[in-house]
């Protein structure tokens, strides 16, 4: 097939070979380019289609594993938040619109609610099925954290996307359901999850130096339902155990951070600053040898709309134990691969924790488990092959036309 991934949003990070930090918010535009790269090993031809937000970026780019990237004109080149660049998704499809004459694929994948505006728009006339991937949605930001100023229209907008597109890829089955409550009929939608780069991730490979002390690894992240408060009030209650927090602005730059500021307030007051470290920005090659070297991945953000992090311990045979919910629901076999608990409680966190480090056996198992689970269910090369088969359903709608 000759496939077309739309990544409105995507910038230089598209380019960027290798994996990436699970907090970091290009990892979503390397995770296009994985499943771009994934189609290509398998025979398609693909061709991703960003908007260009740097002035270093060549117009086109060729990828290791046979992937051009085409970096499309549209607005100012430097990267744009989120109500910015809306204004700019008309030149964009424009431009895209033209790439489709000239060259029509045979399915077009767009990624991000902006991408699926340019996409429907680009696509107008030329008879060509469209398929999106949100990533996340506007109406579960609304239900857990604050409000920016285009979220209203964002959710009406990923409402008539989803509506007007030939299949849409929920994230996990907690997204399918928010999607039938915006009125998208439940059979054009499937379940899709996002993959993990299992050649880099995997359970054998360099580990990390550690102490003595049990080790809670936990990710930094700018949201404000992150959960790590929770994590840091957990610790006063396992003495023996350390809290690693992962990822952020290079150490240089850690005192200068509002949120990792707080938490360092938090946890001084707690008592347990002295098994608190904050590792800072860490590098993509770093980052399987520091998961394998915790006991647990401890991830409790109330919202996580693809769950990269667990994904990434599990490869690499760390457990987790995160918050009922979201993709956390499908990527946590509760009892096998980790533990799910309801968000939000210090107290039951500790406790759970405290049960799982007294049985090194079952943490054992359950790193095994978790391992299987990741290489079986959430591999790339599982993923792509799931989307090819929402592709392949949307062919006969083309060819009839």
């Amino acid at each position: 097939m000759r496939i077309a991934l739309v990544a409105g949003q995507a910038g230089p990070a598209t380019c960027a070979p290798g994996p990436t930090a699970s907090a970091d918010l290009p990892g979503q535009a390397m995770r296009v380019s994985s499943l771009g790269r994934t189609l290509a090993g398998l025979g398609h031809q693909v061709t991703i289609y960003a908007r260009k937000d740097s002035p270093a970026l060549p117009r086109t780019t060729k990828l290791t594993g046979g992937v051009t990237i085409e970096n499309l004109p549209a607005g100012p080149a430097s990267p744009l938040a989120e109500d910015q660049l809306l204004q700019h998704m008309a030149a964009f499809s424009g431009q895209l619109a033209r790439r489709l004459q000239q060259r029509p694929p045979d399915i077009v994948h767009a990624h991000f609610w902006t991408s699926g505006l340019a996409a429907l728009a680009a696509t107008r006339g030329l008879q060509l099925p469209v398929v999106q991937t949100f990533h996340s949605l506007g109406s579960v930001h609304q239900r857990y954290r604050s409000e920016s100023s285009g979220s209203a229209a964002r959710t009406r907008l990923e409402a008539i996307i989803a509506r007007s597109v030939g299949a849409v890829l929920a994230g996990s089955s907690a997204e399918l359901s928010d999607l039938t409550r915006l009125g998208v009929p439940r059979t054009s939608i499937s379940v899709v999850p996002w993959g993990v780069d299992t050649t880099t991730f995997g359970p054998t490979g360099p580990v990390a130096r550690r102490t003595k002390r049990p080790r809670l690894l936990a990710i930094a992240s700018q949201a404000e339902d992150h959960g790590l408060d929770t994590v840091i009030r957990a610790l006063a209650h396992l003495p023996g155990a350390e809290l690693l927090i992962a990822g952020g602005p290079p150490r240089a730059q850690l005192s200068s951070d509002p949120v990792l500021r707080g938490l360092a307030g938090l946890a001084r007051r707690a008592g347990v600053s002295d098994r608190l470290l904050f590792t800072g920005q860490v590098s993509p090659a770093r980052m399987p040898a520091l998961l394998r070297s915790a006991d647990l991945l401890v991830h409790v953000a109330m919202y996580e709309p693809f769950g990269l992090a667990p994904l990434e311990a599990m490869a690499c045979g760390t457990p987790v134990i995160a918050a009922a919910g979201g993709s956390h629901q499908d990527e946590v076999v509760d009892g096998t691969t980790g533990v799910l608990i309801p968000p939000g409680s210090p107290a039951a966190l500790a406790r759970r924790i405290r049960q799982l480090l007294a049985s090194p056996m079952l943490l054992q198992g359950f790193g095994i488990a978790a391992t299987d689970r990741a290489s079986t269910r959430y591999s790339w090369q599982r993923i792509a092959t799931q989307t090819l088969a929402v592709y392949e359903r949307l062919r006969p709608v083309q060819l009839a036309a």
